[in-house]
């Protein structure tokens, strides 16, 4: 299988698009300036504790308070508790925590108003970003992740990824990791540290334990709220995760962030560097490796995915429905219930797909067609897994009822992706009248009068839907033509995909939009 990364830079975000087998499965949009990301490390206050839930509401800056269980708050948050302490006070002289005294774990069953009181200062970790009206959901068990290992300061634990299947590997990771790690420091070991040198896993431990030192100097002078440490960008953070040796190629827009794309896969694998590429093309990246079209022909309510079947997909505050549908489909020597089980089969591989690309959450009820054998269920359900094995979020997957239902929670730690793929007519607004287009190719004339002579552009690219474009060129006497008998100048026209009907842009010879 082979993966390529696609990244469109703007100045408001960064939008990412993994392809597996030229196939779209994650979308991920990243805002420019984005705060309270997962992984982002907060020096907070408590607002409110409310004992009936056994959690505290967490002022952390954002506009809602954030929410923090007795639960998420760890074993050691006691000697979290303390460090913040002696940190945050004048007489900071911590170098180290290899020689700080624990105090005991908390105990599991305890209450939060025994722990916490309204306006103390704590450190906490964004676990899961804000969604629709909730505000973000913290843990205080602080941890660092890097791309072969996760930092726990405070804890002495190291556990190993269970994707690790060799019982020799694991054990040899162990004792690497207890050989070379300080103490009050835990790991958890991660799947891509399998078959690595101890030179590399060291590097990565020494960067991340400089990492979480940089908070004993930021927290004496940081003010409640404020961020202590950021998570590194999304586009990093998620080659940090699925960067394996069958990418084939990494392609960016931007020349600056390809450069900082560059450098991070140099130091995890130098002879990989190679495979950043900087896109200098005139048509939008998205639209030049066909990714737009993925994108309207994969979002929306109804999702066509082989021989005429479709999955209609619904959404609710609480949960996602998904409906199989077997369409107009029909093949010959196919019982209905052969004909069932070959539809839930490949729907199985879309659905598993739609839930990456849109980052669904919570609770997914699927409505496969009816099958009446029980083997067959079984069937759909271990193909299910199988086909779910690739998403890295964690969910868990229960087999079919007798009514061929299917429930699935998948873990949602940020806001689910939803682009809409309908279009509002752009000059009937909806009301089902359009001006004339004899009457829009004249507006297109008159600006391009406007442009070319009170402007004294030099040369005018014009952007347009494919279908102008074709109106715009056709014939000997076309618009184009007279444009350039008349005025002496070629317009260029090009063609783009992503516009609405009659969307249109002018751009000059540096390529710099001209807004009329």
């Amino acid at each position: 299988m082979s993966s390529d990364l696609i990244i469109d830079v703007s100045p408001s975000e960064i939008v990412i698009a993994l392809l597996e087998d030229k196939k779209l499965v994650e979308l991920t949009r990243e805002k420019s300036g984005a705060k309270f990301a997962v992984g982002d490390i907060y020096l907070g206050k408590v607002k409110k504790i409310m004992p009936s839930l056994n959690a505290a509401f967490i002022d952390i800056g954002y506009e809602k308070d954030a929410f923090l269980h007795y639960l998420d708050m760890g074993p050691q948050f006691a000697t979290l508790n303390k460090f913040l302490k002696i940190a945050s006070s004048n007489k900071n002289k911590i170098t180290s925590i290899s020689k700080f005294h624990s105090e005991p774990d908390i105990n599991k069953e305890g209450k939060i108003n025994q722990l916490l009181k309204i306006g103390q200062k704590i450190l906490v970790q964004v676990a899961k970003e804000p969604i629709s009206t909730k505000g973000p959901r913290l843990t205080s068990e602080i941890s660092i992740a890097g791309r072969y290992m996760v930092l726990l300061p405070f804890s002495e634990k190291i556990s190993v990824s269970q994707k690790i299947k060799s019982n020799e590997e694991k054990s040899r990771l162990k004792k690497l990791i207890q050989s070379i790690k300080p103490r009050k420091y835990g790991l958890i070991i991660r799947t891509a540290a399998e078959e690595v040198r101890v030179a590399e896993l060291d590097q990565e431990l020494r960067r991340l334990v400089d990492k979480w030192e940089t908070t004993f100097h930021k927290l004496r002078r940081a003010r409640v709220p404020s961020l202590i440490i950021g998570e590194i960008d999304r586009t990093t953070a998620l080659l940090r995760d699925i960067f394996h040796h069958d990418f084939n190629s990494i392609i960016v827009n931007d020349l600056s962030v390809c450069n900082e794309l560059s450098d991070y896969i140099g130091t995890i694998k130098n002879a990989k560097k190679n495979l950043v590429k900087h896109y200098k093309g005139n048509s939008p990246i998205f639209e030049y490796y066909g990714i737009e079209k993925q994108i309207k022909a994969s979002f929306g309510k109804t999702v066509s995915f082989k021989n005429g079947s479709y999955l209609i997909i619904e959404h609710t505050e609480a949960f996602h429905v998904i409906d199989v549908n077997s369409g107009n489909r029909s093949k010959a020597g196919l019982t209905q219930e052969s004909n069932a089980v070959e539809v839930n089969l490949a729907a199985c591989d879309e659905i598993a797909r739609q839930l990456r690309l849109r980052d669904m959450g919570g609770i997914i009820v699927i409505d496969f067609i009816d099958m009446q054998e029980s083997d067959n269920r079984h069937k759909v359900y271990e193909f299910m897994r199988t086909a779910m094995s690739k998403d890295r979020t964690k969910h868990n997957i229960l087999p079919l009822s007798k009514f061929c239902l299917m429930q699935i929670t998948r873990q949602r730690v940020r806001p689910e992706e939803h682009i809409e793929t309908a279009e509002v007519c752009p000059v009937c607004k909806g009301t089902g009248e359009v001006v004339p287009t004899l009457l829009f190719a004249d507006e297109l004339s008159n600006k391009v009068v406007y442009i070319i002579k009170d402007l004294d552009k030099k040369k005018l690219l014009l952007k347009v839907h494919p279908y102008v474009a074709a109106y715009l060129r056709k014939g000997l006497k076309s618009y184009q033509k007279k444009w350039f008998l008349k005025y002496f100048k070629w317009v260029r026209i090009e063609v783009n995909n992503s516009y609405t009907f009659l969307e249109y842009h002018f751009f000059d010879e540096n390529m710099e939009e001209i807004i009329l």
